[in-house]
């Protein structure tokens, strides 16, 4: 087990720290290739092809023949909408029908989301806190408590549950994102300056993430 920095719910240094298991925040991680597999996976799965460009008959015009075709000096053309013409279609352009996501097994994902929370604990990036009830669901309470336990920056909250209090409180703060435990990814870890866990999901992600699921 790992001593991590601990604060109560209200801000203040815990007596007693809480452990991070080894097996899940211990990994000793040489090679990034997994986590970049992952991470791009995450990235290409949630990428929609909204791109899509007119090919010849798709584009409205050009049913008329530009010029005869012979006698003019110039070179043939049937159509105005010729992918070589100002206006024209595309030849080769996006269709709307990619398709970017990149599959990648279960224990594979776990595996990367184990490196990379090995990665935020070797660079003290994890903290943990009791619990972030904040009944007031105003956002000046959830910056004091967050400046409380020095979550500056890019800030990764993860929570065994969202309530509605929490979700509003902290909704507008610039730089945090609320996730709960059972949806914890790779990507959301990998940019985040700093990960608070509450106590329950930090138990959640430990079971989850352990060897017993394997």
């Amino acid at each position: 087990m790992m001593a991590v920095a601990t604060y109560t719910k209200a801000g203040a240094k815990a007596a007693t720290p809480a452990k991070l298991d080894k097996k899940v925040f211990g990994l000793k991680v040489d090679n990034h290739q997994l986590l970049k597999e992952a991470y791009l996976a995450y990235l290409g799965n949630g990428r929609s092809a909204a791109a899509k460009t007119l090919k010849r008959g798709e584009v409205s015009g050009g049913g008329k023949k530009p010029w005869r075709q012979k006698g003019t000096g110039n070179a043939r053309f049937g159509s105005s909408r010729n992918p070589i013409w100002r206006g024209g279609g595309i030849a080769f352009g996006p269709t709307g029908d990619q398709n970017y996501v990149s599959k990648i097994s279960t224990q594979a994902k776990r595996q990367a989301l184990r490196q990379a929370l090995s990665l935020a604990a070797t660079s003290e990036k994890i903290a943990v806190i009791d619990d972030m009830a904040i009944s007031s669901a105003k956002t000046k309470d959830a910056v004091t408590l967050l400046g409380k336990i020095n979550a500056t920056g890019s800030v990764l909250l993860v929570v065994d549950s969202k309530t509605p209090e929490l979700v509003r409180a902290t909704n507008n703060v610039g730089g945090v994102k609320l996730a709960q435990a059972r949806y914890l990814n790779v990507f959301d870890v990998l940019n985040a300056d700093k990960v608070v866990f509450t106590k329950p999901a930090l138990v959640h992600v430990s079971e989850w993430l352990g060897d017993k699921n394997e």
